[in-house]
């Protein structure tokens, strides 16, 4: 996972250092796919695929496939954080996950521009290069950073979005909106920031960063009730000092 993840790297560099000459095409509103997404993706999967070929698919770029083991599955995000990249803003990563019956077992979230590379197991715990990674252990939310992802254009969510940022402000030194929930996930691991949650997003985004918090020593919930938070489409995550606490700011709004 950590050669798939730096193979695919080098390319993603090389293209950032180029990125006005990036051919961009159209997905959705505020949802842009680049030629470097998509080669990215593909280095990933020949990669992974030649090494375990038994194994199931799920890319942002690429057609699933079934896994033929029936138990192992590959979530991929080549390219998490797209429109910083295409923006020239150096805040971006891959991210792999491995999924075993539908639970996540490793993970790798690699940010190649800061050249950290953040990884976990299942039962081993979490760590960026060779430190061990620990959740913060702030208590008092008035002196907690909190990430996000905040709707764009006219996404179903923004009016929730903006009554839950009303409601936690006043209460925190900050929420802060990066544009890459694999890294948000990877900070909230790393004790960067406090607890982290958004709705509309996809497995891939969220897979490998669950497992980064969970061997942290954080938790990991679905928003809004009860929920599997990975393929739900809303995720929270925190230390536990302040998870349940945040979960009933955000259930206010």
């Amino acid at each position: 996972m950590i050669k798939a993840a730096r193979r695919a790297a080098r390319g993603l560099n090389r293209d950032f250092g180029e990125v006005e000459n990036l051919q961009v095409s159209m997905k959705g509103a505020g949802d842009f796919v680049s030629r470097a997404d998509i080669k990215a993706e593909q280095v990933i999967r020949d990669v992974l695929m030649e090494a375990r070929p038994a194994y199931g698919w799920l890319g942002e770029e690429s057609a699933a496939a079934e896994a033929e083991d029936g138990m192992h599955r590959w979530l991929v995000d080549p390219l998490d954080g797209t429109t910083n990249f295409l923006h020239g803003l150096p805040h971006w990563a891959v991210s792999i996950a491995l999924e075993r019956k539908g639970e996540i077992i490793s993970a790798v979230v690699f940010d190649p521009v800061k050249d950290e590379m953040f990884t976990a197991e299942k039962g081993q715990g979490a760590w960026m290069n060779d430190r061990r990674l620990r959740v913060s252990g702030r208590r008092d939310m008035i002196e907690m950073i909190f990430g996000t992802g905040v709707p764009f254009a006219d996404s179903k969510h923004l009016p929730k979005s903006l009554r839950e940022f009303s409601l936690l402000l006043p209460r925190c030194a900050g929420v802060r909106r990066w544009g890459a929930a694999s890294l948000d996930l990877a900070y909230v691991a790393a004790g960067r920031l406090d607890g982290f949650w958004e709705r509309g997003i996809q497995p891939w985004d969220v897979a490998a960063g669950s497992l980064l918090v969970r061997e942290a020593g954080g938790l990991i919930g679905a928003l809004d009730g009860p929920g599997d938070p990975v393929n739900d489409g809303r995720i929270i995550a925190a230390n536990a000092e302040v998870f349940e606490r945040l979960g009933e700011i955000l259930a206010e709004a």
